[in-house]
């Protein structure tokens, strides 16, 4: 009886097929090098455009090696709420409504959160 069982195999473990007549797409290999002096290598398409910078694991940028570090694109300042509510309101309307607030507040109408 044995002998007639079937073996199994773990679920996406191994695979049955070989790599006999396939054909790989032409790859090129890209050498970065860390800041902290580690090296990565990463593989990429022949016909991709390599990119000159890297996030290096870990943190930290990673340099093409050979290559020049491009530029920073200039970015615009974070806007803040203050600078979106100055987009919908002006300082006087500002004005209005927090002593409308504070009149209520005030008179007892409008209670103190938490």
């Amino acid at each position: 009886m044995a002998e007639r069982s079937l073996r199994g195999m773990r679920i996406g473990a191994n695979s049955m097929e070989t790599e006999v007549g396939v054909e790989f797409a032409p790859r090129v290999e890209a050498v970065y090098d860390c800041p902290d002096g580690r090296v990565i290598v990463i593989p990429f398409s022949a016909d991709a455009d390599i990119p000159p910078v890297w996030e290096a694991p870990g943190g930290g940028e990673a340099l093409l090696r050979d290559a020049e570090r491009p530029e920073d694109k200039p970015s615009k300042p974070q806007r803040t709420h203050w600078d979106m509510l100055l987009e919908r309101r002006s300082i006087e309307d500002l004005e209005v409504l927090l002593n409308e607030r504070l009149d209520l507040l005030r008179s007892g109408r409008l209670r103190k959160s938490a």
